[in-house]
């Protein structure tokens, strides 16, 4: 007994030194993990945020019109932001962890082959419960994100539309919609959390029932003397660290398969097939167009909507300098042909040159910066005037935006302003008004200095005052390069060279103004004595 007891003293003091060191070890390590970790997570989330961004707006017209602003702000924000907890805390925990366990194994090694080998049988069952459990808590953690991301569409598009909202007294519409949302996240979050506490208990079950096991079988051992008390307590001291180690390790192995759930679909938009542009605009060294515009036998079709053809066999031209107006009812196809001009769709047939060459031929970037366009509904970035005017040449100087503003008949109203050019818009120019952003929105077009502008029914929502100041812009803004207007008040295209006349898709009528005026049964003429007979 005397023996035992000295024996067990000495491998007391073995083991008591070996957890000391092991425990510095693990001080040591903890440190870095704070230090080292948090560097590199913080540098790898601006660079996936970075990523991310740069992959999203550099996607085609056709991946934003199947999705929402707020869904796609929730990629970029929500699930972005789960990562930060998983990459500087539960991974940098998992390893520890992860080499706790291995240390613990080889310790157990030491002390008895035949009992660890006992205690490891049980792990081929865990990794494969593991991994039917990873995949079913990634499938629940990317559900989770998706309702997240539905519930921020609802903040979004209620705070954009604040005024109808308050307008229709839809206060408590809009609450209950977005409680619903909330509700439907909890639930989610509850599965979740469920199927994560069901594993963890498993895993705890499995791992301790094991230790129980190898106690029972190492007593047996001692009572046959294959193994001596003092082995056998090491051997129960360190299968204790081992199982608490893999108990701690199998919610950190939760939290991580619920974080790649969640930014499975971050890597979704990075995996998209992004526009052919450039982003560095010094690498186009291209001589600027002059502006022949030729549409040639062009069918399209949206792609959600494939069976539905909105324009057929448009064929019309514009030469260098040339005003054409796009005149016809709502729904005619005439903003789609500005879409396939800028390139934001392919057509199906025919084809659209620029110079006697086809668009597709032109590298995307230096297609778009030969075109600006003014449209109906301006939308102003919530900077300055100043920042909003130089959005058309970013480096352009202040002097640039001021000759820009005059030539829009902006500068006026704008030195009225106390802070003047650097008078903040608001979000989406709303301390501006509609005359005001729009004057704003030809500044910027006068700016870019385009070879082909395009005016979409860009004075149809104004005043009249208003509108006589936009006209007048416009009028100097089109001077001397290819002008496509298109229009629901034909008086604003009474004096365009050329009026094309777009119905179902098709081109009904061309000619000037005189001419068409003349064909008592065409559609201008219809269109015209329609709004003869508004005005009256």
């Amino acid at each position: 007994v005397d023996a035992a007891n000295e024996e067990l003293i000495q491998n007391i003091d073995k083991i008591g030194i070996s957890l000391l060191a092991l425990f510095t070890a693990q001080a040591i390590f903890s440190y870095f993990r704070v230090a080292l970790f948090v560097d590199v997570t913080e540098n790898t989330l601006a660079a996936l945020r970075n990523t991310t961004y740069e992959r999203l707006i550099c996607l085609p017209m056709t991946f934003f019109v199947n999705r929402r602003v707020g869904e796609l702000n929730s990629r970029l924000a929500s699930d972005i932001s789960l990562l930060q907890d998983t990459l500087t805390t539960t991974i940098a925990e998992f390893l520890r962890q992860f080499i706790l366990i291995i240390g613990g194994i080889a310790f157990l090694s030491l002390t008895s082959v035949k009992l660890t080998l006992i205690m490891l049988s049980v792990v081929p069952l865990l990794a494969i419960i593991a991994v039917i459990f990873g995949r079913y808590i990634r499938k629940i953690s990317r559900s989770v994100q998706d309702k997240i991301a539905d519930s921020n569409t609802i903040v979004e598009e209620t705070l954009q539309g604040i005024s109808n909202v308050k307008a229709f007294t839809n206060e408590l519409f809009e609450i209950a919609r977005y409680q619903k949302s909330t509700a439907d996240i909890v639930q989610q979050a509850l599965k979740g959390g469920k199927a994560r506490g069901a594993f963890a208990s498993f895993i705890i079950l499995a791992i301790f029932g094991a230790i129980v096991f190898v106690i029972w079988y190492g007593v047996r051992m001692v009572n046959a003397g294959e193994l001596s008390i003092g082995s056998m307590f090491q051997f129960v001291l360190y299968s204790v660290f081992v199982g608490a180690s893999i108990g701690g390790i199998a919610e950190l192995y939760a939290s991580i398969q619920k974080a790649i759930g969640a930014t499975e679909r971050i890597f979704e938009i990075i995996d998209e097939t992004a526009e052919d542009v450039v982003l560095y605009k010094q690498e186009i060294n291209l001589e600027k167009l002059r502006g022949n515009v030729v549409f040639e036998s062009v069918q399209f079709a949206y792609p959600s909507r494939k069976e539905i053809e909105v324009l057929k066999n448009i064929s019309f031209s514009a030469k260098s300098g040339e005003q054409i107006a796009i005149v016809g009812p709502s729904g005619a196809g005439k903003s789609t042909l500005v879409s396939l001009l800028f390139r934001f769709y392919e057509p199906q047939n025919g084809a659209i040159k620029i110079d006697g060459k086809n668009i597709k031929d032109y590298p995307l970037t230096y297609l778009r910066s030969q075109m600006a366009v003014v449209p109906q509904d301006v939308l102003l970035f919530g900077g300055t005037i100043k920042e909003n005017i130089a959005y058309g040449k970013p480096n352009a100087s202040f002097e640039e935006i001021v000759e820009a503003a005059k030539k829009a008949n902006a500068h006026t109203f704008i030195e009225s302003f106390p802070d003047k050019y650097e008078t903040l818009v608001g979000e989406r120019g709303v301390k501006l008004s509609g005359g005001q952003r729009q004057r704003i929105a030809i500044a910027r077009a006068v700016l870019k200095d385009p070879a082909i502008l395009i005016l979409d029914e860009a004075t149809s929502s104004l005043d009249s005052e208003s509108e006589r100041l936009v006209q007048e812009a416009l009028e100097k803004l089109m001077r001397g390069r290819t002008s496509i207007v298109i229009a629901h008040r034909l008086s604003t295209v009474k004096t365009a060279d050329k009026i094309v006349v777009i119905d179902k898709g098709e081109v009904a009528e061309m000619g000037s103004h005189e001419e068409l005026i003349k064909n008592e049964k065409g559609i201008y003429r219809h269109l015209s004595s329609l709004q003869l007979e508004w005005a009256e």
